[in-house]
């Protein structure tokens, strides 16, 4: 016994310190003032984390149910032949409008039987994006551009109205 704990000292060593912080953690939760306390804080906490990763858990499965769902209802959209009413066509153009142009309120929409027209004008960047875009939505059957572009390098184009 002597000739192992003289050629492995580093693991003698380590087993007291881990005897001393088992023994230290015995006191400091079994102790008659207030070891309840701090194992029912302990205990809290532990209650605490679990309702924390079941609420990430159950948030992270309805997200990815919720995309499920958007790519079904999407698909089923793709498949369908029905055609799609120019009201609706009309208003989701002027929604991805928003996202694409720096000012949507100078560009005018007009839709007849799935024909797009666009009038007004774009900044050149963003020109071939909108048309690409416009495009590609559903319903859309052609599309015409009666677009200007403008150059973007004078602060983009101006806003209408007196100056």
């Amino acid at each position: 016994m002597h000739e192992r704990s003289a050629s492995n000292p580093l693991g003698t060593l380590c087993n007291v310190a881990l005897a001393f912080a088992a023994g230290a953690l015995m006191m400091y939760f079994l102790d008659p003032n207030t070891g309840r306390r701090r194992r029912a804080l302990v205990r809290d906490r532990g209650v605490s984390v679990s309702r924390d990763a079941e609420r990430l858990v159950r948030g992270k499965s309805k997200r990815a149910a919720d995309r499920l769902k958007g790519l079904a209802a999407r698909t089923r959209a793709n498949l369908s032949s029905t055609p799609i009413d120019d009201d609706m066509l009309h208003d989701r153009i002027r929604s991805r409008l928003g996202r694409l142009v720096g000012h949507p309120h100078q560009v005018e929409v007009h839709v007849h039987d799935g024909w797009v027209q666009l009038k007004g004008t774009v900044a050149e960047e963003e020109f071939e994006d909108l048309l690409h875009a416009v495009s590609s939505i559903r319903g859309v059957r052609n599309l015409e551009s009666l677009l200007r572009t403008a150059s973007s390098q004078s602060g983009g184009v101006a806003a209408p109205g007196p100056h």
